[in-house]
């Protein structure tokens, strides 16, 4: 084969993978079993050697297995968590379930100032920083690193914090609800402290949300750096043209 139809059906590949992962993580196979080879060959207009590489895709992000006389079945799905709403990640996956939090770290200490301006504190001012690993169904998900002020962040040190999201309490504490938030969302290679408490491999692809909460007011009340295990989540809005 030529480095030309190498490409070219490299390419085809990845097509036809884009397309089975989007099957999959809409749960569209009911029985959990992709379509035999020569079914994808007929659906798709590409060669078995195309269907297999497109398969072997698949199994390398950890969505499917292979298995002689069995067929391509699907491992895991990744759980959606909408960026169409300001909610917390309880609230976002509550129907996929229990969202339980391991708190690391919880301190008072001085604010860096690049945190400082954008919580809109004066440098060296003091807030609250809170650490947690949180877990879906028992399994780890994502850790996420949280800024507040102090005026908001010292009452939740008494609070639920394994067992609550932030948001909720926030909203309890300042008597308003959460109006908006900046967000901004990249993917990033796991370090090995994080890929061990994440439970995943070293230099695994992660996402990387970036989050700053405002209040109704306006008031900007949580800074947030949220690193998700890209395996296990996918992110899903809807954008519209005005």
């Amino acid at each position: 084969m030529s480095t030309q139809e190498a490409r070219r059906r490299a390419d085809r590949a990845r097509q036809v993978a884009d397309v089975l992962r989007h099957q999959v993580l809409a749960e569209a196979f009911d029985d959990g079993t992709l379509p035999r080879e020569e079914q994808l060959c007929g659906e798709f207009g590409v060669s078995r050697n195309t269907v297999r590489e497109a398969l072997s895709l698949l199994v390398a992000e950890g969505l499917v297995e292979r298995a002689p006389r069995i067929g391509t079945t699907v491992v895991t799905g990744k759980y959606p968590h909408g960026l169409h709403r300001l909610m917390g990640l309880a609230e976002t996956l509550r129907e996929h379930g229990d969202i339980t939090n391991e708190v690391r770290a919880v301190a008072l200490t001085r604010a860096p100032s690049a945190v400082a301006r954008r919580l809109r504190l004066e440098s060296g001012d003091q807030i609250v920083y809170i650490e947690r690993v949180r877990h879906l169904r028992g399994l780890p998900l994502s850790l996420d690193l949280t800024y507040l002020p102090r005026d908001v962040g010292e009452p939740l040190l008494g609070e639920d914090l394994a067992g609550r999201d932030i948001f909720v309490m926030l909203e309890e504490i300042t008597g308003q609800p959460l109006g908006s938030a900046d967000i901004s969302v990249e993917a990033v290679n796991a370090d090995p402290h994080t890929a061990a408490l994440l439970d995943t491999t070293g230099h695994a692809a992660l996402l990387m949300v970036e989050r700053l909460t405002h209040l109704a007011d306006g008031r900007p009340v949580d800074l947030e750096w949220i690193r998700f295990r890209g395996d296990r989540i996918t992110m899903t809005g809807q954008l519209r043209r005005s």
